[in-house]
C-alpha cells in the first residue's frame, strides 16, 4: 500500500520545530498516525498539540481540507491537506 502523503500547513508558533518551515509532508491513515509520523520528523511538536489523554490541545485547532477535526482517530486521505491553528489569547 502506497503512503499518503499530505501537505501540513504549520502555524507560526509551531514553526520553530520545522526549522520556520510553512508548511511540511506527513503520511498517516489517521489524524493520530499523521500526526506520529509529524512528531518523527520534528521531535516534541506532538506534546504541543496533544495532550497526556491523547486529546487536541483545546488551543489548537486541525482541519483537514475545510473540516474541522475533533478526533484524532479522524480519516485522512492521500492528498488532504491539514491545517494545524493556534488560538491565540491575551487580553
Amino acid at each position: 500500500m502506497a503512503a499518503r502523503v499530505n501537505t501540513v500547513r504549520i502555524p507560526s508558533p509551531l514553526r520553530d520545530y520545522t526549522a520556520g518551515a510553512t508548511q511540511v509532508s506527513a503520511s498517516g491513515a489517521t489524524v493520530a498516525a499523521l500526526l506520529d509520523d509529524l512528531e518523527r520528523a520534528h521531535p516534541g511538536m506532538r506534546f504541543r498539540m496533544i495532550d497526556e489523554q491523547d486529546h487536541i490541545r483545546p488551543h489548537i485547532r486541525v482541519f483537514i481540507n475545510q473540516r474541522e477535526v475533533n478526533a484524532l482517530d479522524e480519516a485522512v486521505a492521500a492528498g488532504d491537506e491539514i491545517h494545524l491553528i493556534c488560538a491565540l489569547s491575551g487580553g
